[in-house]
């Protein structure tokens, strides 16, 4: 069994942007469809913009999105500061403050998570 956490940290500005959340997104789907295998998919830092975009079901990665967001959280603190916390919790995305009111990145180590960037 293995436990992953894909954190999407990439911002909305741009094309390389956009390839940094549909790899992150394809990646997280490969642990989900996996059988045995444990994911978490958080958005963080600028990544968090993502939600509110991937929400809307005209996106072309709506689908993908929706098939993780029983595995998807964002980051409470980054949330607040990009602008999107209340589309957030519009769309119910549970937001993870363990770490000044960020995701303890610390504790997914701990408990045997693989932390993948993108």
């Amino acid at each position: 069994m293995t436990k992953a956490a894909v954190i999407i940290l990439a911002d909305t500005e741009s094309h390389g942007d956009l390839g940094r959340l549909v790899n992150g997104l394809e990646t997280a789907r490969e642990f989900a469809e996996s059988d045995g295998d444990e994911l978490e998919l958080i958005f963080d830092g600028a990544g968090t913009q993502w939600i509110p975009e991937l929400e809307d079901d005209g996106h072309d990665y709506h689908e993908l999105y929706q098939s993780l967001r029983e595995q998807t959280s964002a980051c409470e603190y980054c949330a607040g500061a990009f602008g999107v916390d209340k589309a957030i919790a519009d769309a119910g995305v549970v937001t993870l403050n363990e770490n000044d009111g960020h995701p303890s990145v610390r504790s997914l180590v701990e408990d045997g998570y693989e932390v993948i960037t993108f």
